[in-house]
């Protein structure tokens, strides 16, 4: 195999880039680089991970993350075909505690595990955001879990949020939305819990 040492490549008639008429590989461990941009008419493919920033349009057939969420500023968004993964709630002392950093959707047994208090946590703060919450309890043995109204599901909410001081997390839910399970045994209960962050700037 031969090779050619250069610092430039430029057309026979010096005046702009070569044209690799059967394409170029690029060796494993190498990198392409520079402060220029890439204008390609056809397909990319990358069997890697792609990173970028700023970008018009996207066109994903696997998984896309996005680290620091998706804004969708006009247009319809529509998602189809997609499921949400179900978590289990964290249970201590009568406290039912729903990680929205690990999902929006959770399920609770009431056998000998009653809730006296809901606390959901780490969801994002954002001026005029919208939450949705869902719990699916499983009531317990004997359909006694939590159907009275002192000790209904959703009577005491708290709001614990992520990277917020000075947040109240005293549950603003009153007495007349107290929800009363099914009395069936074993018979399941779909709760969905709705709110919503308003920011007001306040002068000093």
């Amino acid at each position: 195999m031969s090779e050619i040492r250069v610092n430039k490549v430029i057309n026979e008639a010096g005046t702009g880039a070569v044209e690799l008429t059967q394409g170029a590989t690029l060796p494993s461990g190498k990198t392409l680089s520079g402060a220029g941009s890439i204008s390609i008419d056809g397909n990319i493919s990358i069997g890697g991970t792609l990173t970028y920033e700023d970008v018009t349009n996207i066109d994903s057939v696997g998984l896309i993350t996005a680290r620091n969420g998706i804004h969708v500023n006009s247009g319809i968004t529509s998602i189809k075909g997609a499921a949400e993964k179900v978590n289990a709630g964290s249970y201590a002392g009568g406290i039912l505690t729903l990680d929205t950093a690990t999902g929006t959707v959770f399920t609770h047994d009431l056998q000998a595990q009653p809730v006296g208090l809901v606390s959901i946590t780490n969801f994002p703060v954002v001026t005029n955001s919208f939450h949705t919450v869902t719990v699916i309890y499983n009531q317990n043995s004997a359909g006694t879990g939590n159907t009275t109204a002192a000790t209904g599901i959703s009577t005491n909410i708290t709001l614990n949020p992520a990277g917020a001081s000075g947040f109240s997390t005293t549950g603003l839910v009153g007495s007349g939305t107290t929800i009363t399970l099914s009395t069936t045994a074993e018979d399941f209960d779909i709760v969905h819990m709705v709110f919503t962050i308003m920011v007001q700037d306040r002068e000093q």
